[in-house]
């Protein structure tokens, strides 16, 4: 392992805005991990535990050390039902996804081309297209820091919501994702009732044609990190009651929402496109022309243009909607995570 002091982050995190921190490192083994946490040189060091970067804005420079998730190997078993899928925490979600499809392993599909690394898949409870992780998780292994013992927990035990989960909870802080279990039928069923995936014909349906046409749609609506800096959705959508709903739909009837148990799920993207967001810059951030939900590095951006253009946008929304927004992407300041309000006010 090489410790490297004062390190860029520029190329760690799918933003790509010039942010540092006092020191960064790669671990590749669950025994270099509890090695860097025992050592103690950074014992009392603030550590941020690192996939793709790719739901991570830095607001300032990271007085801390960050680890970067190398941890890799898939394994595949199986029952008479199921196949199972044992995934190191360092493996590339859309690697992983696209893999499963070529050995015509369905279930993940509609999960193609979420951008991180599948230690974070659970964290985030990562969803596109009507499927979940919660919905093939069989089971997340974490390496728990007071023991530095790894320890197996049930799907039911990560208390899975949405966008959400214990290890942003309970378990924050004291826990790192260092595997994860899938559970994929052998008797395959499409989910194909969300948005455009509806319009597939039946006859054609199979793990490979949703796989296409979600690439397809996601190639087409979000722009490429490699290409322009960006977290993917920046913004969670929201969830509203029906009541509220209501009101707003007789007002504007075109307005995109979901049942979600009792409650209503509105676009995002569709609240902030009302709001004439679509290619506004705050300096060298910009929310993307033909995607409102995604804030992008237009021109070497800084995380305070970031932050000031997703002020701007949550306000709007507020005025007009009476919606607070909650970004999706995980904000982390100088000691340790934050959150839009704490970084807006350590500008001031």
């Amino acid at each position: 392992m090489q410790f490297h002091l004062n390190a860029s982050l520029k190329n760690v995190h799918t933003f790509s805005i010039d942010q540092t921190c006092d020191a960064l490192v790669e671990v590749t083994t669950i025994e270099e991990l509890i090695s860097v946490y025992q050592d103690p040189k950074w014992q009392s060091t603030p550590k941020l535990m690192l996939g793709k970067g790719s739901n991570m804005l830095f607001t300032e420079h990271f007085a801390g050390l960050v680890i970067i998730n190398k941890l890799s190997g898939i394994t595949l078993t199986g029952s008479d039902n199921h196949h199972l899928l044992h995934v190191n925490g360092g493996e590339d979600w859309p690697s992983l996804v696209k893999w499963a499809v070529e050995q015509d392993l369905g279930g993940l599909e509609n999960l193609a081309m979420i951008p991180g690394c599948s230690g974070s898949a659970p964290i985030q409870n990562i969803g596109a297209y009507g499927v979940e992780l919660q919905d093939v998780c069989e089971y997340v292994d974490i390496l728990c820091l007071d023991t530095y013992t790894v320890k197996r927990l049930s799907k039911e035990e990560c208390l899975f919501g949405y966008r959400d989960s214990t290890f942003k909870h309970a378990l924050y802080g004291k826990a790192i994702v260092v595997a994860i279990g899938l559970t994929l039928p052998k008797v395959w069923q499409p989910c194909n009732h969300y948005g455009p995936l509806k319009s597939l014909p039946e006859e054609t349906l199979s793990p490979q044609t949703i796989f296409n046409e979600v690439c397809a749609i996601r190639s087409s609506k979000l722009p490429d990190p490699a290409v322009q800096g960006n977290a993917g959705s920046f913004f969670k959508n929201p969830v509203i009651s029906k009541d509220h709903f209501d009101r707003l739909q007789s007002e504007y009837p075109t307005i995109v929402g979901y049942a979600s148990e009792n409650m209503i799920k509105v676009a995002a993207g569709w609240l902030i496109d009302q709001c004439q967001f679509k290619g506004v810059n705050q300096g060298g951030a910009q929310v993307h022309p033909n995607q409102a939900l995604v804030i992008i590095n237009y021109d070497e951006a800084t995380a305070v243009d970031v932050l000031k253009l997703a002020d701007r946008v949550r306000q709007a929304v507020l005025d007009r909607f009476d919606i607070r927004l909650e970004h999706e992407v995980r904000f982390m300041g100088r000691d340790g995570e934050t959150n839009l309000d704490k970084a807006l006010e350590a500008l001031v």
